[in-house]
């Protein structure tokens, strides 16, 4: 479904008098079924964001190309059915769980009737009927994740952009998150690229790990996650995870995982 191939995306940055390239993203070579959930995990400035944003077209590219659909993209993609979630929920204050949900809806041309009847069934699909009316004031950061989250799904997309949408959350509400998200993932077969600093979340979302590291931003590896995930204690499970750890100690530049 998604294919990039030789991938580059540079920053021009002044330094004193004179003008300075960064290299955001390097020979950058991915392809992502249809339907899977991938994982973007490296440190900061590895340019997991940056990758997610070309994907969504959000950014551009300075050379390579990629493919979405057989559309063949270059310097931005303009994919159909792509949304992102972001960390800091942005929901409409004036708004209810209800009609923040319709109103990406309604911005793609269903009545106010229609697009809340929709969004009636997003908020079953996250267990929250019971707060239809509530207002994002008065929800917890778990709950606005999730309205967030059934805003960004009742549009049927093809492919969902995740950008560390956990992380402000406490771990308890972080992992009734990652069980609901996976849920609904093989539920709903939407394509999913998901951008995280934890390791744990990584491998139990994943069906696939892409490891980058910074300076340039490169993939290093791309594990395929095969074992069961229902223990996250279970030895295969650690053993994943110290062999994910390895490869971020080889490469990162800073103190940040969750590990």
């Amino acid at each position: 479904m998604i294919k990039i191939k030789h991938c580059n995306k540079s920053f021009h940055t002044k330094k004193s008098q004179h003008e300075a390239k960064y290299h955001a993203l390097k020979n950058i070579n991915l392809e992502i079924k249809r339907g899977e959930f991938v994982i973007l995990l490296g440190s900061s400035g590895c340019g997991k964001t940056t990758l997610l944003n070309i994907i969504g077209g959000f950014e551009g590219f300075d050379s390579g190309e990629i493919s979405i659909d057989s559309e063949v993209f270059h310097k931005q993609t303009n994919p159909k059915d792509c949304i992102k979630i972001f960390q800091d929920f942005a929901l409409l204050p004036w708004r209810n769980a209800l009609d923040n949900i319709a109103f990406g809806l309604q911005s793609k041309g269903f009545s106010l009737k229609e697009s809340r009847g929709k969004a009636r069934e997003y908020l079953k699909l996250v267990h929250l009927e019971s707060l239809s009316h509530s207002f994002p004031i008065n929800l917890s950061g778990g709950q606005k994740q999730r309205i967030a989250l059934a805003r960004g799904l009742c549009v049927k997309p093809k492919i969902l952009l995740l950008d560390e949408p956990f992380s402000a959350l406490d771990n308890f509400t972080r992992i009734s998150l990652q069980n609901e998200l996976l849920r609904i993932s093989k539920e709903l077969k939407t394509t999913m690229i998901f951008v995280t600093h934890d390791i744990e979340e990584a491998i139990f979302l994943g069906d696939r790990v892409i490891i980058m590291k910074p300076n340039p931003g490169q993939i290093v590896a791309d594990i395929e996650i095969k074992i069961d995930k229902s223990d996250r204690n279970s030895l295969e499970f650690l053993g994943l995870k110290r062999k994910i750890a390895q490869y971020l100690e080889d490469y990162r530049f800073d103190l940040e995982y969750v590990i």
